[in-house]
């Protein structure tokens, strides 16, 4: 989310510099905030959103069985269905048979 404006209008580059260096000469420190880096390999961010795909599947295949039976003909069965007759994967090895 942007930062509200200080005033009516922006800011040029020499205005915001100018601030800048006032807050230095002024002793204020400077706060900035980071969004906190993800230290994950590729390898283990892929192998983390396959095993929480996994685990929603498993997840929507519960829903799907509870269903009452009067819902069971409904686009939510539908839904459900569709997504339990996806392949489903494990984390280390890959595709598995497809759930019956």
């Amino acid at each position: 989310m942007p930062r509200k404006p200080i005033g009516e209008t922006a800011m040029t580059d020499a205005q915001r510099q100018a601030r800048y260096r006032a807050q230095r000469n002024a002793g204020k420190p400077a706060i900035r905030t980071r969004r906190p880096a993800d230290h994950r390999s590729k390898a283990q961010r892929w192998h983390d959103v396959v095993a929480e795909l996994a685990e929603l599947q498993n997840h929507y295949a519960a829903w799907l069985q509870a269903l009452p039976a009067n819902l069971a003909d409904g686009a939510t069965a539908e839904a459900l269905q569709t997504i339990c007759d996806i392949v489903k994967w494990t984390p280390l090895v890959g595709p598995l048979a497809p759930v019956s």
